[in-house]
């Protein structure tokens, strides 16, 4: 495409990320098939990680704020007996120790991780993007100086063992989690190995989803490249805020930022599901009215034709609805919409 600047383009694209590229590689790969300067992703990936990642293009990478909070899936492997300095395959061995022989017992297996479900504290890896004293986690593990980090809560919603593995000559359990937002996996097989007398780290690690966002909906670079246009994702489905569509009147309010009543105002929901817009249950394309009353401080999408034009917050105390985020270019919806 022709040199990086602005391209006039505002989507968002799922790329299924490999290994061996970070997120930012991702979003240069991005960059260069658009043609656009402005492009970043939601939701960082660690450099062997693969999986479900959205990149933003143009102005819609002001998505950013409401994308990064959301839930996460991941499949990966815990490998007992050797850990590391960054608690994945690719940092240093720092340890090695026996591996219990119960580990390999597919019962004890399961019953283990059927019990990480739950509210807990978690202290995030070393090497993280945390930031503490304006001082991000792994930038300054690198240096050699080790930031202690504060314990924080996490959620974990659903565990499964999907089977035990040799991963080269070491005992590994593949295992699927839900989790909340800033769940860190390395945390998870770090602990997991102390818990059970021994040590671990993450061996493979894939991102199934990240909110609304399934690995499924996303393309690998190679088929991004070909085919630009065809892995653009509907915002509207992956925000998962009801919406409003808007007549050229709240159009043009919109536009310019100004704020809107409720009167004549309709809101509608997409059920949950595929965001590549198949049939998703009795309504028509998924999406249904819902008319409930809005809460305080609640995100509103507003829509019209196929683009997403910004995102309103209401104002209870006003009963009015406020901008939060407008986008200079409309956020194309995918031509599946």
């Amino acid at each position: 495409m022709a040199k990086r600047g602005s391209s006039g383009l505002s989507l968002v694209v799922g790329v299924n990320k490999p290994a061996g590229m970070t997120s930012h590689d991702v979003v240069n790969r991005v960059r260069r098939i658009f043609g656009e300067r402005r492009c970043g992703h939601m939701g960082t990936l660690d450099p062997q990680a693969t999986g479900a990642l959205a990149v933003g293009v143009g102005p819609a990478t002001r998505l950013d704020p409401f994308m990064t909070a959301h839930d996460k899936i991941y499949e990966f492997t815990v490998v007992f007996g050797i850990a590391t300095e960054t608690d994945d395959a690719d940092g240093d061995v720092t340890c090695v120790m026996p591996v219990p022989p119960q580990l390999a017992d597919s019962a004890f297996a399961r019953e283990q991780v059927r019990s990480l479900v739950g509210e807990r504290k978690q202290v995030p890896p070393v090497y993280s993007a945390i930031k503490v004293d304006g001082k991000r986690a792994y930038a300054e593990a690198r240096r050699g100086r080790i930031i202690d980090l504060a314990p924080r809560d996490i959620v974990v919603y659903d565990a499964r063992l999907h089977g035990i593995e040799d991963a080269d000559g070491a005992l590994a359990w593949r295992v699927l989690v839900s989790v909340s937002a800033g769940t860190y996996v390395r945390a998870i097989a770090r602990d997991l190995g102390r818990d059970l007398g021994t040590c671990a780290h993450v061996g493979e690690l894939h991102r199934v989803g990240a909110g609304r966002l399934r690995v499924q909906d996303c393309v690998s670079l190679e088929e991004l490249e070909a085919d630009p246009f065809g892995a653009m994702l509907d915002p509207v489905r992956l925000l998962g805020l009801r919406f409003a569509f808007l007549d050229e009147r709240a159009r043009k309010l919109v536009g310019c930022g100004n704020q809107l009543s409720m009167e004549g105002l309709k809101l509608f929901r997409y059920h949950a599901g595929s965001l590549q817009g198949r049939e998703l249950d009795a309504c028509t394309s998924g999406v249904c009215e819902a008319p409930e009353p809005l809460a305080a401080g609640e995100l509103v999408s507003m829509v019209s034709g196929n683009e997403l034009l910004a995102i309103y917050e209401y104002d209870a105390d006003r009963g009015v609805l406020k901008s939060r985020c407008g986008f200079a270019v409309g956020i194309k919806r995918g031509r599946s919409v």
